[in-house]
């Protein structure tokens, strides 16, 4: 038996990213359909064919990339962004997303591409986060100084973390990109990129 339930867990271990993330695309593309697919409905009438709404979104969104080009759609844009920004318990939820969404962003990576061991305690024990910033002349006095830098330390298993100011003192710089650093701790060490390295022999 218990051969047959490690069996099941190996499998239920190969599966389960994979239907994870065909349900999430599954999700997305249905509710395209179902959002998008409605209002062309009601344009165009029984000329409507299934999976307009989902090619619909696709244009959509390259739309927006492409107009993101242009500095009028991008004030325009922000302007936006500010107005969300004053309506009280959106402004909380949209930053927050909107900061998640931009840490993955690879055309801002250049912001904070250092993947650092933070120091805890004796030494000894580390923790593997990610630098956010450098600087803190533009903050209050008192957040931090030029012997100091913010490094957010994710949780693993879910999304969420702590931004805490350390010494700089206290950080030792790690050879990994920030995607490689975010699938290791969040998969708690369990999953990791090979770099092809080979390891040296003990």
């Amino acid at each position: 038996m218990k051969w047959i339930g490690k069996l099941f867990v190996q499998g239920l271990m190969a599966i389960l990213p994979i239907v994870v993330t065909l349900y999430l695309v599954y999700w997305l593309a249905t509710t395209a359909e179902s959002v998008l697919g409605r209002i062309i409905r009601y344009v165009i009438g029984d000329a409507y064919v299934p999976g307009l709404g989902v090619l619909f979104g696709l244009l959509i969104t390259l739309g927006v990339g492409l107009l993101l080009q242009l500095w009028l759609f991008r004030k325009v844009f922000s302007l936006g962004e500010a107005l969300l920004q004053r309506i009280p318990g959106i402004k909380s939820l949209y930053g927050s997303v909107r900061d998640l969404v931009g840490f993955f962003d690879s055309s801002k990576q250049k912001d904070f591409d250092k993947t650092v061991m933070v120091a805890i305690g004796d030494d000894k024990t580390r923790l593997m986060g990610l630098v956010t910033r450098e600087s803190f002349d533009d903050l209050p006095e008192g957040i931090g100084d030029d012997q100091t830098v913010a490094v957010y330390l994710p949780m693993s298993y879910q999304l969420g973390g702590f931004t805490v100011m350390v010494p700089k003192d206290k950080i030792h710089p790690v050879d990994l990109k920030v995607d490689q650093a975010m699938q290791f701790v969040l998969t708690a060490g369990v999953s990791a990129e090979d770099k092809g390295r080979k390891r040296p022999t003990p």
